[in-house]
């Protein structure tokens, strides 16, 4: 019940065709259920800090089990703790736009995280795009 690396690439290669479509230049990541990374496509023009805050955010989204701006909530409900979470989990920890998680049923199979759109919704529609691209088994 994983995420094949054929369905992570399939879903960045539409991201990235819906991401054209809107103008858009962007990063992709997609990471396992541990969060780590399958996929990582980074769009020619694309901001190249992109290319380092995509990989964080999903592997973010997939070690809390947290969509992207649940995740940013968390932060600043406890902040405290938060400060010192990259030293816990030994990544970063990124909350924003544009990181969703991957299901099937009621499992995590992994995240997908967007980053580099001109304005915070264009991540999260890419991301979402990418999510409805799919097999219905595997969904948000």
């Amino acid at each position: 019940m994983s995420l094949t690396l054929d369905e992570a690439r399939a879903v960045s290669v539409r991201v990235c065709e819906h991401a054209a479509q809107l103008g858009a230049k962007v990063t992709v990541a997609i990471v396992d259920g541990g969060g780590h990374l399958q996929v990582l496509d980074r769009m020619d023009g694309a901001p190249p800090l992109s290319a380092r805050i995509a990989p964080a955010k999903a592997s973010s989204v997939a070690l809390f089990h947290r969509d992207g701006s649940e995740l940013v909530r968390m932060q600043q409900s406890w902040p405290s703790l938060f400060a010192h979470m990259d030293d816990i989990a030994g990544t970063p920890i990124v909350g924003g736009a544009g990181s969703r998680l991957i299901r099937r049923g009621d499992v995590v199979i992994g995240a997908i995280s967007v980053s580099g759109g001109r304005a915070p919704g264009q991540d999260d529609e890419c991301a979402d795009i990418g999510l409805d691209s799919l097999s219905p088994s595997a969904s948000t």
